[in-house]
């Protein structure tokens, strides 16, 4: 078995926001926006006014305002988003030759897990949390170049007519793959970064990048020991939801 750990959402560097998290683990999955530029085929464009429902309720529910208080940015509303991964569709999209060269060779029952760097919403400073937020497990990888017209729709790579030459999809396996129902933080600030918490990566057997780093990576960390890491995952007792919010 391999799997990855892969870093997802809108943050400071891709957005210039964090999406909210609040006490007990509640969170709104906002992806990063699409590069400028970026040419889709008709109809199949995804813009972030579609996520502001949740990001709303969220809001409504805390007695607290979108704009003044999570002070989302007024800019991003209009513009195309990078939905991805999708849990309605169970995709991923990535650049094969890149950041996705780790997931070329995946296959049936292989793993990816999904984390975000979330903002905190309530008492106190606030603060980031590092947080897994949902799991894959793998049915296929294929690339986007034999994606049929009628399948464009279930991943931000495909959606796109500007696509790159070794861009993949991972097709998950529905029912044992989705969004949490509540995020399940990992991280903490530790020697001048955010790296997943030292008990973690005792229990988990330890990850491929040094200390635990996960503030920033080109090339998503592998988990030593995948089998180990599932069963971890397993003692949280998240919910799977296939839905994106």
């Amino acid at each position: 078995m391999k799997a990855l750990l892969v870093r997802v959402g809108v943050d400071q560097a891709y957005g210039g926001w964090n999406a909210p998290v609040d006490a007990v683990g509640n969170f709104v999955y906002v992806p990063i926006p699409e590069r400028p530029g970026i040419r889709f085929h008709p109809g199949l464009e995804r813009r972030y006014r579609e996520v502001l429902p949740a990001l709303d309720g969220f809001c409504r529910d805390r007695g607290c305002d979108l704009s003044a208080d999570l002070r989302f940015p007024a800019g991003l509303a209009g513009r195309p988003m990078h939905l991805d991964p999708d849990f309605e569709c169970l995709t991923y999209g990535d650049v094969g030759a890149r950041r996705g060269a780790g997931m070329v060779g995946m296959g049936d029952g292989d793993l990816l897990a999904f984390y975000a760097g979330l903002r905190h919403v309530g008492p106190g400073e606030p603060r980031l949390v590092y947080a897994l937020i949902g799991m894959y497990v793998v049915r296929e990888v294929v690339p986007v170049a034999s994606v049929p017209q009628g399948r464009w729709h279930e991943n931000a790579h495909a959606r796109r007519a500007d696509r790159g030459p070794t861009d993949i999809v991972v097709r998950a396996k529905p029912d044992v793959s989705g969004r949490f129902d509540r995020c399940v933080p990992i991280g903490e600030w530790r020697a001048g970064a955010y790296r997943v918490r030292r008990d973690l990566l005792a229990a988990w057997g330890g990850l491929s990048v040094r200390d635990g780093y996960i503030q920033r990576s080109a090339v998503p960390p592998a988990f030593a020991d995948p089998a180990r890491f599932a069963r971890w995952l397993q003692r949280q007792a998240v919910r799977l939801v296939r839905g994106n919010n």
